[in-house]
């Protein structure tokens, strides 16, 4: 039997050989142990058994698919772990913050240092015994039974929604889970990490894929840590922790009950930041509001302004693309190619210097950036702003100081606007907020710029790439952050992403991550009716029937 291993070579087998021999043949061309491979455009686990000849490609822990098995089995071994130390505990994988995860241990009393380094060193005990980690197809019916025994009502309720006969579960050491992916076959695979106290919680912390066989330093994120604390408030007030629970009010006809508090929610928290810059009025001239690709800075931006012509002011807003430098000018990236999301890209100086000019009450052309001819032009009139007119700016460098050097901070307002996911499949399966994003960005492209999934997916990781490098460091920068999930939002957009994701076949590279996202919808029961979703709302930028301005 041969195998084409992309990158390595062809190498001849005799009969029936898993994928984690063949891994263990070549490890030596990898920088990092392999978590998977990729065949005919589907990923499997390293058990899967090949029988006839076949091409495949490796992936390590460097490739954002390699890392996650990585993540998904440390955070098993560590819920493992806990149980062993604190027998009766109830583990819950909150969300990602910096290279790490935050979890929250609940026991008959509240955990301490003593605790998690106990926890930490019975994890090592079980890498180094590097003990088996075994997937089981078990029908759906016994697998809630065992959850209940377990008391994991979170699961339970999962499990009546799922519309398979069977599921996997996985089993270490006698206790068993679930995960809506694979593992790594054992527990030896897992030798890079760390268990930081974290009041009142810890973080998991896993290495990175720039750097998998190393510990990267916990970079501590106070702003976004509160915004998720947040976050969970909201879901305490909403009864909404898990899909379990958003299914059981989807399915009971309360859907509308979560739409109205959500958004009611959003609206108290807009209207919350509009008041503070009103009190500040005579300071705050400019309000800087940035986030990664598909948080919905559009829509909030807009709401904003209403808010703000409410307490009485006349918000202005100027667009960064109009800013750009002429085409021929604009800045290479490493590969050769022009960086339009590089700062060079705009022409600060001219920028900075309007800007000034504005706050001080002079009159200024604004320029307009032509996209065909690729160079910038100005428009005929002049603008003037006074005192109670505060610029409105949003782009991808807002949080920037470098963008509005000449612009004292005390001038300044700086906004981060993200979709911090509000909810996770249940207590050991938490949702990336990257997901959330994609999944928005695949309806709103669909809707409004004709492009398929297929395209959209494939320019994801350089959008992610461009958020990593110029949105992502300055995060704690902002004055206020704007959490823009909608706890509802998945069995929303649901709808519409699933038919175009399922036109994705096995022929296409994207499959892989087609899905990827159609299992993780696969937790969400579907909200069909949307009359209650007001035009307002930030989902609305997505799915359609916004009241603003958004294509």
């Amino acid at each position: 039997m041969k195998v084409f291993i992309k990158g390595i070579a062809e190498r001849t087998f005799e009969g029936p050989v898993t994928l984690r021999d063949i891994a263990e043949e070549v490890k030596a061309s990898f920088s990092s142990p392999v978590a998977a491979a990729v065949l005919n455009n589907q990923v499997y686990d390293l058990n899967h058994t090949l029988t006839d000849d076949a091409s495949i490609e490796f992936l390590d822990l460097s490739t954002e698919i390699g890392m996650r098995i990585y993540v998904r089995t440390l955070t098993f071994i560590f819920i493992k772990a806990a149980s062993d130390v604190l027998p009766g505990c109830r583990v819950l994988v909150e969300h990602s913050i910096g290279d790490g995860i935050y979890c929250e241990i609940q026991w008959k009393e509240p955990i301490g240092l003593d605790d998690v380094e106990a926890i930490e060193k019975r994890m090592r005990e079980l890498v180094e015994k590097d003990i088996p980690i075994v997937k089981k197809r078990v029908p759906v019916e016994e697998a809630a039974l065992k959850f209940k025994r377990m008391g994991w009502e979170d699961k339970v309720r999962l499990l009546k929604y799922v519309k398979e006969d069977y599921i996997d579960i996985y089993e270490l050491d006698g206790m068993i889970d679930y995960f809506y992916g694979y593992l790594l076959p054992s527990t030896g695979y897992v030798r890079w990490f760390g268990l930081k106290f974290y009041l009142p919680g810890v973080i998991l912390q896993h290495p990175s894929t720039d750097d998998p066989k190393s510990l990267p330093a916990f970079n501590e994120q106070p702003k976004l840590f509160k915004v998720f604390r947040e976050s969970e408030r909201w879901a305490h007030i909403l009864g909404i922790a898990d899909a379990g629970a958003l299914n059981d009010y989807i399915t009971s006809g309360r859907a509308g009950e979560i739409i109205r508090i959500a958004e009611a929610l959003h609206e108290k928290k807009i209207a919350r930041i509009a008041d503070t810059i009103y009190e500040n009025r005579d300071m705050l001239r400019v309000i800087l509001i940035a986030g990664p690709s598909s948080s919905g800075k559009t829509t909030f931006a807009q709401r904003l302004m209403v808010h703000l012509m409410v307490n009485g002011l006349k918000p202005v807003a100027i667009s960064l693309d109009d800013y750009f430098v002429d085409r021929d000018k604009t800045p290479l990236g490493k590969d050769g190619k022009p960086d339009f999301e590089a700062l060079e890209a705009i022409d600060i100086k001219l920028f900075n210097q309007q800007l000034a000019a504005l706050i001080q009450g002079k009159e200024v052309y604004l320029p307009k950036y032509n996209f065909i001819t690729g160079k910038r032009e100005f428009l005929k009139y002049p603008i003037k702003i006074e005192k109670d007119q505060p610029i409105i700016i949003e782009g991808i460098h807002a949080l920037n100081e470098k963008l509005t050097f000449a612009i004292p901070k005390k001038d300044k307002f700086k906004i981060y606007v993200s979709a911090l996911t509000q909810l996770n499949i249940d207590n050991h399966n938490y949702i990336s907020t990257s997901a959330t994003r994609l999944l928005r960005r695949i309806v709103r492209d669909s809707r409004t710029r004709g492009a398929d999934a297929r395209k959209t997916l494939a320019m994801w990781p350089s959008v992610q790439k461009g958020a990593r490098n110029y949105i992502f460091p300055f995060q704690e920068e902002a004055d206020v952050m704007f959490n823009s999930a909608l706890v509802y939002e998945f069995a929303l957009l649901k709808k519409y992403a699933e038919p175009l994701l399922k036109k994705i076949g096995p022929e296409y590279p994207e499959h892989v991550t087609a899905k990827y996202l159609l299992k993780l919808l696969e937790h969400f029961e579907t909200i069909e009716d949307e009359w209650e979703i007001p035009a307002t709302s930030i989902i609305r930028e997505f799915v359609g029937n916004s009241c603003f301005k958004v294509g």
